[in-house]
């Protein structure tokens, strides 16, 4: 398929049905595409990848960055919008906790449990 000068590919975002607890935990697999979906859990209106990679605190290549989202995307954790030429992504917390209810919740507890801990003994070992 051809695009004409100016037109995007269309973005692929999975049907809620198509979601698959083996496809979000694979995608949440990855320590930064967790941090990201993390971040973007706290933004209301969503980010696009430079602001995700700032907020990170990490150099990050775009492309790498570009590159994590897809997997999100295609894991059916983010909807991604196009505004211009960027892309703003935001997690679908409604679309899965009807799928999954209670699932993001308790990644992201233990997620923060582990950061707070790891956090911990790097304080011990500098002491």
């Amino acid at each position: 398929m051809r695009y004409a000068m100016g037109m995007s590919r269309p973005l692929a975002h999975p049907g809620v049905a198509s979601m698959t607890i083996a496809g979000i935990l694979y995608a949440l697999s990855d320590p930064i595409r967790l941090a990201i979906v993390r971040e973007l859990m706290r933004s209301a209106s969503g980010l696009n990848c430079t602001e995700t990679a700032g907020r990170l605190k990490t150099a990050m290549p775009k492309s790498t960055c570009s590159h994590h989202h897809r997997i999100l995307r295609e894991a059916g954790l983010i909807v991604s919008e196009r505004h211009g030429t960027e892309l703003t992504s935001r997690v679908r917390t409604e679309e899965i906790e009807s799928r999954f209810p209670g699932l993001l919740q308790s990644v992201f507890t233990a997620y923060d449990k582990e950061c707070a801990s790891g956090a911990r003994r790097a304080l011990r070992r500098a002491s």
